[in-house]
């Protein structure tokens, strides 16, 4: 009978985390353009892209909002600190010095559940807005 509660008391923490909905507005991040590259002299077919690198500081308590990497594939590096990366149904803890992966099949969000702000180092390949 114990067990039975568990496994329910399991699948409906599981469920309450599924319907948790993504925030759509960042909140206590701050971004500073560290320095790009124009990728169409370097690499045919590559006309009006960029290879860019950027420093992001995310509060005690923020949000970096729900967005995805389709057209805009990333290297996303935990400089400082530790935050909750969101992935669909899944979450998990990235530390300092780990770093993530994004393709164009990322969709996710991060917070900081931490007491001290967290730093990433983001290198990405962007098209900016003509």
């Amino acid at each position: 009978m114990a067990i039975g509660g568990f496994g329910l008391v399991m699948t409906a923490g599981a469920s309450a985390f599924a319907q948790q909905q993504p925030p759509a507005e960042n909140k206590g991040v701050s971004i500073k353009s560290t320095t790009f590259m124009e990728l169409g002299p370097e690499i045919d077919g590559m006309a009006g892209r960029q290879l860019r690198m950027r420093s992001i500081t995310l509060e005690p308590g923020g949000v970096f909002a729900i967005h995805n990497h389709k057209d805009r594939p990333a290297l996303e590096i935990v400089s400082k600190g530790s935050v909750t990366e969101f992935r669909g149904d899944t979450k998990r803890e990235v530390v300092e010095g780990e770093s993530v992966i994004s393709d164009r099949n990322t969709t996710h969000w991060w917070r900081n559940d931490s007491a001290t702000p967290v730093l990433f180092t983001v290198v990405d390949v962007f098209n900016p807005p003509k």
